[in-house]
């Protein structure tokens, strides 16, 4: 018993140790890969967000957005590097020997990390579902409050400044800050080209009012303004007025320099923000919404052919048809429910107000029998008068229930109806036609026909049957892209949904590969684990893009597309922490020169055995 005890002891000091050893570099690597990501994120919009005189809380929130955004990306690269680094310096030491020797196997070595790296992996999965989308729909919301605000009031000297709506300011000199030399402004408050100019001298440049407005003081200059409206041939040519000034002050808004916060509900219905059972409900939409574009084809598709109506039958396949019913039973119940809850509102309010006319008359009731008391005789018609209140009351029930009834009798009539028949829009001959055929005679026929005959008759059908060619390829084509963008937008969306659950899985695969890989080269640092590191998450990283483009492409199932590095990494790990196991030195040149004289070794059996063959034969 008591060396169960030791034993078990010595593995909690052994897991202690491993796991140790494995928080720190796994910490350290998880923040410098976050920083390196999230520097190649904010270089694509390094233009956009910076120079825009922005407050620094504002860039720290921006910040703070990316790096929870960017997190499931830097969890395995950070995995895989921190558990190859722990592993190797544990061979380095020869402390993975030491553990081997006592009799402890590498699997249970692995096992400490292992655990871990499972919840880290449920962890991200939580965090790639609930967190992230609630933090993109912030980013999404705060990057473009960012972008829509203009630049920092910044005029140079020599170029034209359109950072002002509706103006375009040329300054040649700049004294100072506030202090212009020779301005030039274009005026396109009005819309129509460059019809008011503003030349002068000299100017003042001065902000006002908190900074939301600017005061432009020009000295000694002209305005050049055309007329409004357009010259015909015949019109006289429009107005030109040049005038001269001392002192002209204009007045700029300076509101588009301001950030406003876009509301988030505008980014609502992005992948990117929805978790699992959000993208679930939006999948479902998309596929009847699918189904029901396809159904509309076909029942379309034969009132196209108005010559062939009568001999072609065209009816949807039994899939779609029963998608269909499907959709339109669940539509049918939706309205039901919110009919009877409408009837079950109005039938408690109807019992509100019977009630209270109840209560009134036993007021009125209680009044009367006062007054006959004192006045003989009127009891008969206050007994008359309380009857009414209850009769009313008896037939507001009728009505409720008549008219609850009515709608329930309706909504089981259209979830029995049968579906429509795609016939419905294909051309006939009515009674009345018919008649009339008839009354036709032979003679009469043969001179329609023979109407058929002429040239005018066959061009003007051949012009006909054209325009309606092209009619029917306009509305196939239009329908078909319209299908094709929503297949390829569910789509998406699959992949969107797969991906929650693939980013999180990378992290296992990521360990089995880097663990077993620390244990065959034996070496701890910066060094050969970093490369190796670099080497496997570009591999993962470009087979986790093909897959998606597979994917988005529809050339393989999005689920295929979105976990193909996963498959394609794990038959590494599965080598790595075999040859593991069997001590390989795969790493060691050593290993490889046994192979090649094992091979050579080979070469002259193999050609004794072919000139053996050929004697014999």
């Amino acid at each position: 018993m008591r060396k169960v005890e030791e034993c078990i002891a010595r593995m909690k000091k052994l897991d202690k140790l491993i796991l140790g050893s494995f928080l720190g570099p796994f910490l350290l690597t998880f923040i410098v890969v976050d920083f390196i990501l999230l520097t190649v994120n904010m270089l694509k919009y390094f233009d956009e967000i910076f120079g825009k005189d922005l407050p620094f809380m504002v860039y720290m929130e921006l910040i703070g957005y990316f790096v929870i955004s960017i997190s499931p990306m830097a969890l395995p690269l950070a995995v895989l590097l921190s558990s190859l680094m722990t592993f190797g310096n544990l061979g380095e030491h020869f402390e993975l020997t030491a553990i081997k020797s006592s009799g402890i196997s590498l699997l249970r070595a692995l096992l400490p990390i292992g655990v871990f790296v499972l919840i880290l992996s449920f962890l991200a999965f939580l965090s790639n579902n609930y967190l992230v989308p609630r933090v993109n729909l912030k980013t999404f919301s705060l990057l473009y409050d960012i972008r829509m605000k203009s630049p920092a009031l910044d005029i140079k000297e020599g170029v034209f400044y359109n950072g002002i709506p509706n103006y375009s300011i040329k300054v040649n000199k700049k004294l100072d800050e506030v202090r212009l030399k020779d301005v030039l402004i274009y005026d396109h408050t009005k819309g129509q080209g460059n019809i008011h100019v503003i030349l002068a001298d000299s100017g003042r440049m001065e902000p006002f009012f908190n900074d939301r407005y600017m005061q432009l003081t020009l000295y000694n200059g002209y305005s050049y303004q055309e007329g409004d409206g357009q010259r015909g041939i015949r019109d006289k040519p429009v107005t030109f007025n040049r005038t001269k000034f001392s002192t002209n002050e204009m007045v700029f808004s300076l509101d588009a320099f301001e950030m406003n916060r876009t509301p988030e509900d505008l980014w609502s219905n992005n992948r990117s923000i929805k978790n699992i059972n959000e993208i679930k409900h939006d999948l479902d939409s998309m596929d009847r919404e699918h189904n029901q574009w396809l159904y509309v084809n076909y029942a379309n598709t034969e009132a196209s052919y108005p010559y062939f109506g009568k001999i072609r039958k065209l009816t949807p396949p039994k899939d779609i048809l029963v998608k269909k019913q499907r959709a339109d039973s669940l539509r049918n119940l939706k309205y039901q429910e919110e009919n009877q809850a409408i009837l079950e509102e109005n039938m408690r309010n109807r019992s509100d107000r019977a009630e209270g006319d109840q209560q009134v008359g036993k007021v009125d009731q209680f009044e009367r029998d006062t007054a006959e008391q004192a006045l003989p005789g009127a009891g008969q018609e206050a007994q008359d008068g309380a009857e009414e209140p209850v009769q009313d009351t008896l037939l507001a029930d009728m009505d409720t229930l008549s008219s609850r009834d009515t709608v329930q009798a309706m909504v089981d009539t259209m979830a029995q109806m049968p579906l429509p028949s795609v016939q419905a829009n294909s051309p006939g001959i009515t009674p009345i036609q018919m008649e009339q055929i008839a009354k036709v005679s032979d003679e009469e026929k043969a001179k329609l026909d023979s109407l058929r005959g002429t040239q005018r008759y066959q061009i003007s059908a051949a012009s006909g049957a054209l325009t309606n060619a092209r009619n029917i390829k306009n509305n196939f084509t239009t329908n078909k892209t319209r299908i094709d963008n929503l297949v390829r937008e569910y789509r998406r969306f699959q992949i969107s949904m797969y991906q929650k659950y693939t980013q999180a899985i990378a992290c296992f695969v990521m360990f089995l590969i880097g663990a077993p890989l620390g244990a065959i080269i034996k070496k701890g640092g910066l060094g050969m684990p970093v490369l190796v590191s670099i080497i496997f998450f570009i591999l993962y990283y470009m087979l986790t893009i093909t897959g998606e483009k597979w994917a988005k492409e529809g050339l393989t199932d999005p689920l295929f597309g979105t976990s193909f590095s996963i498959l394609m990494l794990l038959p590494f790990g599965l080598f790595f922490l075999k040859q593991a196991r069997k001590d390989a030195r795969l790493f060691e040149p050593d290993f490889y020169v046994g192979i090649l004289e094992k091979v050579r070794g080979l070469l002259p059996e193999i050609r004794f055995r072919k000139k053996l063959r050929e004697e014999i034969l």
